[in-house]
């Protein structure tokens, strides 16, 4: 019996991202499940460091996160995999790239959630954050963390 029918993976075009990819396609091929990839572009972030031309580049990262995604699911499909794309926006100030992957991954129920960590240690991890991090502690189903090099 399979443990998980709905598995869901975040890409964000880092090699960590496609080694979680590779590992979610492997999953879902074992698993007989279905594999939802996402995307999220971040266009509050947008709107704070590009005021000219907003609407363009918009259009433009929103372009280039479906070409991301529409490969992804080209991998997926190769092996036979059902799957979905969804390309996800953060839209309001306070919400954070974790929390729209944790709200999708609770709206289509999702089994699993997989993810790339990109290793960060020290002062860079405090700066930036952690997507995987924050994710873990919100997320509405198991996380599988795939590290990165």
């Amino acid at each position: 019996m399979a443990m998980f029918k709905r598995i869901m993976v975040a890409i964000d075009g880092s090699s960590t991202a496609n080694a979680a990819l590779h590992e979610a396609v492997k999953l879902a091929k074992d698993q007989q499940a279905v594999l939802r990839i996402v995307h999220v572009v971040d266009i509050v972030m947008l709107a704070v460091e590009s005021p000219y031309e907003l609407r363009e580049y918009k259009d433009s990262v929103r372009r280039a996160g479906e070409q991301m995604l529409n490969q992804a699911a080209a991998v997926a499909r190769e092996v036979g995999i059902e799957v979905e794309t969804v390309l996800l926006e953060v839209r309001q100030f306070q919400d954070r790239i974790a929390d729209e992957i944790a709200r999708s991954a609770k709206d289509w129920r999702a089994d699993v959630i997989v993810i790339g960590t990109h290793g960060r240690r020290g002062l860079s991890r405090l700066l930036i954050g952690s997507v995987a991090e924050s994710l873990v502690r919100i997320a509405p189903a198991s996380v599988l963390l795939i590290r990165g090099e």
